[in-house]
């Protein structure tokens, strides 16, 4: 039982050690989890642990591993500089950016030779460039963005490929496709209104409270 309470304590300060190092605010840390900042701050105070995805997430958000989180450090060692997470931030802009630019140079290359070889022009290339640049985008930024983007790369993925279907079969009319994404839109904005609280941690005070457990 104490190791577990010297685990918790061990990993709320490391969580706030990196945390006002980026800097952010408990809120501002909270939001990119997609939790509340209570539970931030029961994880600070060594009250309750993250559920081990959520330290992946946490890990990844300050560019440290795992085991970081799981070590003691020195008073006097410092994490990562914000001069050095801007950097890493700076460089997965660049790779989304460069990620993004491949799909349309496939989508132009397309059209080179539709238009060239073929003598037919692939202006759909263009248009299936669109929502295809949404997927990449949001891969990347779920991977190492900040993750309340992504419901509104996902809105645009949802209309713009309703947009590019109704523009690829536009000699049907097929104006109605355009009511799907109603329901996907507001699917969209109810997702992106949950919040999560620290789940794991009640189950671990049931555990703890149900007797001839060990």
């Amino acid at each position: 039982m104490q190791e577990e309470k010297d685990l918790r304590r061990l990993i709320g300060e490391n969580i706030v050690r990196l945390r006002l190092a980026a800097p952010l605010t408990q809120a501002e840390f909270a939001e990119r989890l997609n939790y509340t900042d209570k539970a931030v701050s029961k994880w600070e105070r060594g009250d309750s642990v993250p559920d081990i995805t959520v330290l992946k997430q946490i890990a990844d958000l300050f560019g440290v591993t795992v085991d970081y989180l799981l070590s003691e450090h020195l008073p006097e060692e410092k994490p990562q500089s914000p001069e050095r997470i801007r950097l890493r931030n700076r460089n997965h802009l660049i790779i989304t950016v460069m990620s993004v630019l491949i799909v349309w140079f496939l989508a132009l290359f397309a059209y080179f030779v539709g238009d060239s070889v073929f003598r037919t022009h692939l202006w759909q290339a263009f248009l299936i460039a669109v929502p295809v640049s949404c997927i990449v985008v949001l891969v990347l930024n779920s991977v190492w963005g900040n993750r309340s983007w992504n419901f509104i790369i996902i809105s645009v993925l949802i209309w713009s490929t309703l947009a590019t279907v109704y523009l690829l079969a536009i000699r049907y009319n097929l104006w109605t496709i355009f009511l799907l994404g109603i329901p996907g839109q507001a699917s969209v904005i109810l997702w992106s209104r949950l919040r999560f609280t620290d789940k794991p941690a009640k189950k671990n005070r049931k555990k703890e409270k149900s007797p001839g457990r060990f």
